[in-house]
């Protein structure tokens, strides 16, 4: 099943939910509609549909169908449940998105970079911090690292655009999974600079670990969020539940 087609089906229908085409307690299409709007076979809707569920933008109910459980919320939020890009995290909040590249090196993992982050003493690395700002404002600041072995030709272009659909289109690799930890942290002299906190003398820290199909990890991210704009989401469901 190539992943281009039940990704563009989820993508479409994530769409559709957040503008509110299919409103929240809706019922979508049956999944023999979906086919035929689709031109895709069964399988390819129910990848798709699963992936709309693992982020929790719907339910599926026995006898009823597939339900809409998405609600759009007052501020920027950033799904822990997905793999979500910041330009698509900006479109879903209907803010316009802007990144800054403030630092672009190439280095090489040693072992404080080891235990920090995973990556083997050694590895060669493109070294990254962009600043992202929602409707003119520093909102987040992005620290990146990624293995230029598994994600070669990185350029400060392509970061300041967007490494995922460059990965994804250009070098058409599968991300799988981000592992993410979630902290309180204090402000710092870079984060002074960078995202002029204000009367805040703390930050909302989130560190990932994301890895391709193959269960390679290629990204090390810290992105540090000011308070006014972090909101993430999970759904949880209880163990047994059966959808």
């Amino acid at each position: 099943m190539a992943k281009s087609k039940y990704a563009e089906i989820f993508k479409d229908l994530k769409l559709r939910i957040e503008s509110e085409e299919y409103e929240y307690q809706s019922i979508l299409p049956p999944e023999s509609a979906l086919v035929v709007t689709y031109d895709c076979s069964r399988n390819t809707v129910r990848r798709a549909l699963a992936q709309l569920m693992d982020i929790g933008y719907v339910q599926s109910i026995n006898g009823v169908g597939v339900k809409v459980i998405y609600q759009p919320v007052d501020k920027a939020s950033f799904v822990i449940g997905g793999i979500e890009t910041f330009k698509e995290s900006a479109s879903r909040n209907k803010l316009n998105s802007d990144t800054e590249v403030i630092m672009f090196a190439e280095i090489t993992a040693d072992e404080r970079i080891n235990r920090r982050t995973g990556f083997d003493v050694g590895t060669e690395l493109y070294y990254i911090q962009r600043l992202r700002k929602l409707d003119g404002k520093p909102c987040i600041l992005d620290i990146n690292m990624f293995d230029k072995s598994i994600v070669p030709g990185i350029t400060e272009e392509i970061a300041n655009r967007s490494i995922y659909d460059y990965i994804e289109k250009e070098l058409h690799m599968e991300i799988a999974m981000s592992k993410r930890k979630m902290t309180v942290e204090r402000v710092t002299e870079v984060d002074m600079k960078w995202l002029n906190p204000g009367d805040y003398n703390c930050l909302a820290v989130v560190t990932s670990q994301t890895f391709n199909k193959m269960g390679i990890m290629f990204e090390y991210t810290q992105s540090r969020h000011l308070p006014e704009y972090f909101c993430f989401m999970d759904t949880a469901m209880r163990g047994g539940m059966q959808l």
